[in-house]
């Protein structure tokens, strides 16, 4: 099947179970989505798409304008991935969905032949809200970032141009509030988000794609309920959870999603919105979440960081000048298996590009066998213990 490559021996996660361990069940359910194994509330699933199946808990990096940046698709595959983030609201604008189209859809015209899912432009609204004009029971006018003229953004257009794209999982336009606003302001999102929903749940799709609805609510248990009861009562093929990982706290953030994913149901994907540190994707696979997206490993990578299993390692700290290890032992990146930290150092320090690079290869190679590592300790019934080591392992400082 397109996009479901079985990766080469050396590309194996090192963490891998080389004997295999029988899934505690199996059984299909609705949605293109099989839940395989569970261990606590941290389930190990295929999600079934029109390019290929995607094996879950799974990370996806995120290609916002069409590429992750730096990384080619043959070395995404290589790393590991099998399903990718691009965003609607981006390249609605740049180079516009209908050239997409006309170029043979989104797989074409970036050269991924596994899943991608397209992010609907809601959390635009979040990030980009200093550019926001209005907002109305119909849509969202703003100016765009690109040229500052104001523009209209409203649940049918975002379908239509993720439609026209074509991904594998499309999902709906919703709001998406910062941390901390008031209750008024929040419920307000919640009905519009429902809303919306409902008028984008039978819009036309690309073939075979999926469509994915996204709870708010926010810290508010009772808002959280209500949102998902009526997404839940429309039946979509998937549920993100959104709203949260916008500024709040982190143990209330955990807390939120134990509730939110647990409020989902058991036979649909759930995906949390914006998650992407070590500590961050395992505390929400532990309470049942099973994709997840961040620029973190990319947007580290560009800042002379490093990733590992001891810990975060800014790459421009002097004490690296003439360290002859890899940057973490094992690992079988490009970064890892050919320079040494001191190289990667110098490539940073001067500008070089291929130190940018070397790091984005490494940081989504270290998160995606993270994720795998996850996964094969959750089939194991070991998820628990597996983490908690993990994590202390990783407490190393941000130096």
């Amino acid at each position: 099947m397109r996009g479901s490559r079985a990766l080469p021996a050396r590309d194996v996660p090192r963490w891998a179970n080389e004997n295999g361990v029988a899934p505690v069940y199996a059984r299909p359910v609705s949605g293109g989505f099989t839940v395989t194994a569970r261990d606590g509330a941290a389930r190990a699933g295929v999600l079934r798409t029109a390019h290929g199946e995607v094996r879950t808990p799974a990370f996806m990096p995120v290609g916002t304008k069409a590429t992750v940046k730096a990384v080619d698709p043959d070395e995404l595959h290589a790393l590991g991935a099998e399903i990718v983030l691009g965003n609607a609201y981006h390249l609605h604008f740049r180079p516009g969905e209908e050239l997409v189209a006309e170029l043979g859809g989104l797989h074409a015209f970036m050269g991924w032949d596994g899943a991608i899912l397209t992010d609907s432009g809601g959390f635009q609204v979040f990030s980009l809200r200093d550019t926001l004009l209005a907002t109305d029971d119909d849509g969202v006018t703003f100016r765009s970032v690109y040229d500052g003229t104001p523009e209209r953004f409203t649940p049918e257009l975002s379908a239509r141009v993720q439609e026209l794209l074509g991904s594998d999982v499309a999902m709906c336009l919703d709001i998406c509030p910062p941390a901390g606003v008031p209750r008024p302001e929040l419920e307000e999102a919640v009905r519009r988000t429902t809303a919306w929903a409902e008028r984008q749940r039978d819009l036309p799709r690309a073939a075979g794609q999926l469509r994915f609805a996204i709870t708010q609510g926010g810290l508010d248990g009772e808002l959280r309920q209500r949102s998902s009861d009526e997404l839940v009562a429309l039946d979509f093929d998937g549920y993100g959870i959104g709203g949260l990982s916008v500024g709040e706290h982190r143990e209330p953030m955990f807390d939120a999603t134990t509730e939110a994913a647990s409020l989902l149901p058991e036979e649909k994907p759930r995906y949390f919105m914006g998650i992407g540190d070590p500590e961050g994707v395992l505390e929400v696979i532990a309470r049942g979440v099973d994709m997840f997206d961040c620029v973190l490993p990319t947007r580290t990578a560009r800042t002379g960081s490093a990733l590992t299993s001891e810990g975060r390692l800014n790459l421009r700290n002097a004490r690296f000048a003439a360290d002859e290890r890899p940057l973490d032992d094992g690992c079988p990146c490009p970064a890892c298996s050919r320079f040494s930290r001191a190289y990667i150092r110098h490539l940073v320090n001067q500008q070089e590009i291929l130190g940018l690079r070397l790091l984005s290869l490494h940081n989504l190679r270290f998160l995606l066998d993270l994720v795998a590592a996850a996964r094969q300790a959750i089939e194991r019934g070991e998820f628990l213990t597996w983490k908690d080591e993990a994590l202390r392992r990783a407490k190393g400082p941000d130096e």
